[in-house]
């Protein structure tokens, strides 16, 4: 299985010093960054996928969380990004799209499988890669995460298959936001239906 090298490892390094300042006011959310690098890193171990840029696309998963709400939905405006709803009414899932459109002036010697990780990562999509299902999933079970269903989905790490994994995540997903009684993005149930007939057969 393909390694981290000496000049990747130094790469990850840098890029969390940066990530470290663009989250200094934000420890918690500094915190479960690296938490999702790291988990990241061992589910692509796990599963075949590239750890150095499953690491990378860890760290900088939430790279625009810190970024006001606001400015947010003026940015994927900007951008004139296709999210098939109202901005406004996205704000939990923008973070994602509109920090893979900026990453790559500031990281430009990633792949960019990275970036389309980043911005999956809200909303998922009907045909995620590898890649994209493992920083998904790094990111609801890092160890920060708390709950009887996100250790449930622990312990199927390695038992099930990635899609599998990151089905049952995104199933999770979707019964916390039904739960809290909060706007749901009609992508989600879009994809959502996609994986559920997919694994039926």
């Amino acid at each position: 299985m393909k390694g981290v090298t000496k000049e990747q490892e130094a790469y990850l390094e840098r890029m969390q010093e940066l990530l470290k300042t663009r989250m200094a006011s934000d420890r918690h959310r500094l915190n479960h960054s690296l938490g999702v690098a790291r988990t990241a890193r061992k589910l692509a171990r796990t599963y075949g996928v590239d750890p150095f840029l499953a690491t990378a696309a860890g760290l900088v998963h939430d790279w625009d969380k810190v970024v006001p709400a606001d400015e947010l939905v003026a940015r994927a405006v900007s951008y004139r990004l296709e999210l098939g709803d109202a901005p406004s009414k996205m704000l939990s899932l923008l973070h994602g799209p509109v920090a893979a459109r900026e990453l790559p002036e500031l990281f430009p010697e990633l792949d960019q499988s990275v970036f389309q990780a980043v911005a999956r990562h809200t909303s998922a999509a009907t045909d995620m890669t590898p890649l994209d299902m493992v920083v998904y999933i790094a990111d609801g079970i890092e160890p920060m995460r708390t709950g009887k269903e996100i250790e449930q989905t622990r312990k199927m790490v390695g038992e099930a298959s990635l899609e599998e994994l990151f089905f049952n995540c995104l199933a999770q997903s979707i019964a916390f936001v039904i739960k809290k009684r909060k706007y749901l993005y009609p992508g989600s149930l879009t994809v959502y239906n996609a994986y559920a007939e997919r694994l039926q057969h």
